[in-house]
């Protein structure tokens, strides 16, 4: 069990590296910088647990004795909870709150090592539960997200196993406790990992369900949708897509609409938010260069229609077509020539 623990803290460290340059950049929060940060800040302290871990599971230095250990376990649930409350209420975490979401990482300081465990769980568990509220309210929902709600159902399920063990960890043997903490860390990082490959713009379409579930008053009663609908066509078809830089709030004002209003337009109207729909004009255009014209790198392909970076491009491509640019190019050559 040594063993897998020391090799899932290896595998926990290198997938919070490539979180936080690839799942966390700007484009995928450009509208949730909070949470962005406080995801960077939540991969920060699992991965100080896991030094710790693996301090201590290696070569038996009590890292898990100090109080940078302790501030650091009382942390990850108000990190993952100030990360995900943005995303799952569209509302914004008042300063005052903040503060008192932090205390614990404080207080905890005061309390003795072998206390602090189980109370650090217990606090943990009522954030669970605060996620479970949440996550209820959007089951009209799961269809959408049904593989991923699996992957995620299971991170949960790790999540509370592991909050059930830290009432007895004073009755489990001196490291048992750490290193089925440390696997499920590693766990937990596989399943999230595993998700966002299967849908890298999680984060932005749960948002955007979230958007679309939750108008208590349309706010389209004053406004022609249908008109608004054959502007928002002609402004394709004029490509404004390929702009890099365009938002919400930019396609909004072209339209004369609020943001909130484009936003229900589109989820009420399409059925998807503004991400997933500006996603796939680019991609229908990037379609059509790729197979039009062949001369032309993929990578060239992609920042002619809009996209960023060959990552971003990419992602979008694999998520709606559920293969690379390159296999969708060579498919369609091969099927020109049959």
């Amino acid at each position: 069990m040594t063993g897998l623990a020391l090799l899932l803290i290896g595998f926990s460290l290198f997938g919070a590296g490539v979180l936080a340059l690839t799942h966390f950049r700007t484009e995928h929060y450009a509208e949730q910088v909070f949470s962005r940060r406080m995801g960077l800040i939540l991969l920060g302290v699992l991965s100080v647990l896991q030094l710790a871990h693996f301090a201590w599971l290696y070569a038996d230095l009590r890292w898990i004795d100090s109080p940078l250990y302790r501030m650091a376990l009382f942390a990850v649930a108000p990190a993952f909870f100030l990360f995900s409350h943005p995303l799952l209420t569209q509302a914004s975490v008042p300063r005052v709150n903040l503060f008192l979401h932090a205390m614990p990482v404080f207080f905890c300081l005061a309390l003795p090592v072998s206390f602090a465990i189980p109370v650090a769980f217990l606090v943990g568990a009522g954030y669970l539960i605060w996620l479970v509220v949440r996550l209820y309210v959007l089951r009209k929902e799961r269809a959408q997200f049904r593989l991923e709600m699996l992957l995620l159902g299971a991170v949960f399920i790790v999540a509370l196993a592991i909050s059930a063990l830290g009432f007895f960890q004073a009755l489990l043997p001196a490291k048992l406790f750490f290193i089925l903490y440390a696997c499920a860390i590693g766990v937990a990082f596989f399943f999230v990992q595993l998700a966002l490959g299967l849908r890298p713009s999680l984060a932005v379409e749960v948002t955007e369900t979230v958007q679309s579930v939750s108008y208590i008053s349309s706010t389209l009663n004053n406004v022609n949708c249908d008109a608004a609908l054959t502007r928002l066509t002609a402004l394709m078809e004029q490509r404004i897509f390929v702009e890099p830089g365009l938002s919400l709030p930019l396609l909004a004002q072209q339209l004369q609409l609020s943001t909130h209003q484009l936003s229900e337009l589109l989820n009420s109207r399409l059925g998807k938010g503004f991400s997933r729909f500006l996603r796939e004009a680019r991609v229908s255009a990037a379609k059509t260069m790729l197979v039009e014209e062949p001369a032309v790198s993929v990578l060239a392909v992609g920042l002619s229609v809009g996209f960023t970076s060959q990552s971003t491009f990419y992602d979008a491509f694999r998520e709606i077509e559920g293969m690379t640019p390159g296999q969708f190019r060579k498919l369609e050559g091969q099927a020109r020539k049959a």
